[in-house]
């Protein structure tokens, strides 16, 4: 299963400059799913780290993990956007190991070790043969507040 920008926000709130996935190009329900977030020297973040030094920081690299296990929670029938929120709750062994700079197509892997209310997930970003970062990171599904008169 493969998504494009428009049906990946229907899934997820977020919209630019905070929406850190470009495509969805493997996705098996409740396992796995693969993404692509493609670096511009134009993303406004870069504009500011670093100056004359462009990279991609570590926040937003686990953030786009993070956004790639909602869209798989979706995809597996655990989160709807209508219905839902799902936040982040923690964040654990989150190791950087290689700069992303402009020109860097990222593939983002994530893996479910657990979905439900809680999902407990394992990612990975890559470009090419070379791994730029990994994290453990759970998240929480929870109703929506209902509106207020």
């Amino acid at each position: 299963m493969t998504l494009e920008t428009v049906q990946i926000q229907r899934i997820l709130p977020h919209r630019y400059p905070f929406l850190f996935l470009d495509r969805v190009v493997e996705l098996v329900p409740n396992e796995r799913i693969i993404a692509h977030k493609c670096v511009s020297i134009s993303d406004p973040i870069l504009q500011g780290h670093f100056p004359g030094n462009p990279l991609l920081p570590g926040v937003v690299q686990v953030e786009a993990m993070a956004q790639a296990a909602v869209v798989l929670a979706n995809r597996s029938g655990k989160f709807d956007p209508e219905l839902h929120n799902c936040l982040f709750i923690g964040i654990q062994e989150a190791k950087f190991r290689a700069p992303v700079v402009p020109g860097d197509v990222l593939e983002i892997i994530v893996e479910a070790k657990r979905l439900g209310k809680i999902g407990k997930f394992e990612g990975l970003i890559r470009c090419g043969e070379s791994v730029k970062s990994s994290a453990k990171f759970t998240a929480v599904v929870e109703p929506k507040a209902a509106p207020t008169e």
